[in-house]
Formats: structure tokens, C-alpha cells, sequence
């Protein structure tokens, strides 16, 4: 009878050690396939998540991302993980080889993956550098423009309106997709403050400008050529006419001043419009940049040749290069010849 009972004893036991197995395995599995299991594409795969995103939006946007190998199992682990009141805006590109519960941490503790911004050059207004930074930020336009319009930032970094433009020094900088428009705007001061090191504000000193003030003509540089070995030269000419009094005649100033950046051909009409970039009637520098130059451009002001030249125009053979000279009666001479080239190309 005894043995009877530790038989049954026994069976109990064993029936209860292999539900508990089975549970066990079960969870086991569950787990490992809810957080531990590999879920995530890695690669060129990305994900922006706009604060005004809810968690269904964030779900879908992940989804459609291709970030992830299996949505549903990601989606099991981030509601239990709580992940719809903590999950981050911002730009994400996931590694290849993360599990849930890595993929979950990065979106509730915000680590997003820094965006390389293009700080462009020949940008020619404040309105359209804040178009150009939104499409590539989670703030749109009017929010940067309305930083930018921000009277007491602007005067922060020490700028007025006009002088506002030669702060975007065009380059490429590493920020975080959710950069606030103050943050950018100290981001993008800090690098200017940078760039603008003691060697180069010595050699502005040297050649009688101000930082700004070289930021201005070596915007008028870059519209006159695109080919970088000529700018020291053309900004020589532009030095040379300053310190005698003379007006700088540029073009380009004129383009801005009736804002027809397409113009060919400065005609008369055109020379008496009355603006202060309107360098044919005002003397010296107009009050800002015509358009954000390069450094190259910068540093061929900072470098300007030293010559006696006091004129320059295009080469009729169209190669994109300037013929200098040094008086008006060769000057003329050569302008002669480049508009007798383009009345034959019409």
C-alpha cells in the first residue's frame, strides 16, 4: 500500500516538473523572441520621428522604414516596455544585429544619429537660407526664420539685418535632426567665431576691413567668377578701388539691387535704381553680402593679389575668366571685345 502511494507521489511530482518545464519553455521562448531575438536591418535604413508624431504614427513610420526585420515582434515588446509615453522625436538609423529591448531603448532615451546639414553657399537672402536648413531639420521654415527675425539673438552674435547673411558660413556641420532653431543659430555663430581665427583677423586688418566687411566683397567675389584661381585677383581689383575712393562698379550688386540675379547685361535703366548695393551710384561696400560666399572666396580676400589693376572683364572667348587692366582705355578696349562676341551669340 505504501509503495501505492509513493507511486502516485511520484507521478504528481514528475506531472507537475513537466508543466513547469513546459512553462518555463514557454517563457523561455516568449522572451528571447519578445527582447533577445535580432530584429533590427542596420544600414542606410532611417526613421524620423516629428514631435508632433503620435505612437500609432511612430509604429507606422518604423514600419515603413524597413528598420526592422519583424514589426509585430517589436511592437509586442515596446507596449510592454511602456514605449508609447516615452518614445523620442528625432532621426534615427538603427545598427544591423539589435534585439527589441536595444532597438526600444534607443527610442525612449532619444539617441538619435547626428544628420550631416549643408550649410549652402550663393544662398541670397536670409528667407531663403531658413527654406534651405528646414529641408533638412525637423523645424520647418517659419520657426527658423522666426529666430533668425529675432532682433536680440541677431545682435548676440553681432550682426545687424544686412550683415545677418555672412554669419552662414557655407560648410557642413554634424547636428541633431531635432536642433532647436536658437540651438542652430548658436551652432552655426560658434563655427563662424571659428572660422574667423587670429590669422585671418589679421590679414582683414591688413587689408582695411572689418571681418564682415570681407565676408560682403567676397560675396561680390564669387558672383563675378566661379573659377578660384582668379578670385585673389578679382578681389585685388575691388581692394585697389576702395583705397583709391573710386566706386566698385561691380555688377553683381546691381543684380541684387533690382533682384534679377539672370541679368546678362547691366543695361542703363538698370544702373539708376536707387539702392545702397547699387554700387555705380553708392561709394564703398554695399551695406551686406549679395549671397554666402565660400571660404575660398573669404580666403581669396583675405589673399588678394597685389597689382595695379583697376578694371576686369569677362574674356570674349566665354572660357568663364576675366581679362584685367589696369586703365579705362584698355578696359574698354576689352569690354568692346566681349560685347561684340555676345552680340554674335545673340
Amino acid at each position: 500500500m505504501a509503495r501505492k502511494k509513493n507511486s502516485k507521489g511520484l507521478k504528481i511530482v514528475v506531472a507537475v516538473a513537466l508543466v513547469a518545464a513546459v512553462a518555463l519553455a514557454v517563457f523561455a521562448c516568449d522572451f528571447y523572441f519578445t527582447w533577445l531575438k535580432r530584429n533590427s536591418v542596420g544600414g542606410a535604413q532611417a526613421v524620423n520621428i516629428y514631435r508632433s508624431t503620435d505612437y500609432a504614427g511612430f509604429l507606422d513610420s518604423l514600419a515603413a522604414s524597413g528598420a526592422v526585420t519583424n514589426i509585430k515582434s517589436f511592437k509586442r515588446a515596446a507596449n510592454r516596455a511602456g514605449l508609447s509615453e516615452t518614445f523620442k522625436p528625432g532621426h534615427y538609423e538603427l545598427q544591423g544585429g539589435l534585439n527589441n529591448k536595444q532597438i526600444e531603448r534607443v527610442f525612449s532615451h532619444g539617441w538619435q544619429t547626428p544628420v550631416k546639414l549643408m550649410v549652402r553657399p550663393h544662398v541670397r537672402d536670409l528667407g531663403k537660407m531658413a527654406a534651405s536648413l528646414s529641408r533638412q531639420l525637423e523645424a520647418d521654415s517659419t520657426e527658423i526664420m522666426a529666430a533668425i527675425n529675432d532682433r536680440e539673438i541677431m545682435e548676440s552674435h553681432g550682426f545687424n539685418k544686412a550683415t545677418y547673411l555672412g554669419m552662414f558660413i557655407p560648410d557642413t556641420y554634424e547636428v541633431y535632426w531635432t536642433v532647436t532653431p536658437l540651438q542652430l543659430l548658436d551652432r552655426i555663430g560658434k563655427e563662424y567665431n571659428a572660422f574667423w581665427n587670429d590669422s585671418r583677423k589679421a590679414k582683414a586688418r591688413a587689408a582695411g576691413l572689418t571681418p564682415e566687411q570681407v565676408m560682403t566683397l567676397a560675396s561680390i567675389v564669387i558672383e563675378e567668377t566661379k573659377y578660384e584661381p582668379e578670385m585673389p585677383a578679382i578681389a585685388g581689383v575691388y581692394i585697389n578701388r576702395l583705397r583709391k575712393g573710386m566706386l566698385l562698379q561691380a555688377d553683381p550688386t546691381v543684380k541684387y539691387a533690382v533682384n534679377d540675379p539672370s541679368l546678362r547685361r547691366i543695361l542703363n535703366r538698370h544702373l539708376q535704381v536707387d539702392s545702397p548695393y547699387n554700387t555705380y551710384k553708392h561709394p564703398g561696400l554695399p551695406p551686406g553680402p549679395i549671397t554666402t560666399p565660400t571660404k575660398a572666396a573669404v580666403d581669396a580676400v583675405l589673399n588678394y593679389q597685389h597689382h595695379n589693376y583697376l578694371y576686369f572683364c569677362a574674356d570674349a572667348s566665354f572660357n568663364g575668366r576675366h581679362r584685367f587692366a589696369a586703365t579705362l582705355s584698355e578696359h574698354m578696349s576689352n569690354a568692346r571685345r566681349f560685347h561684340s562676341a555676345l552680340d554674335a551669340k545673340k
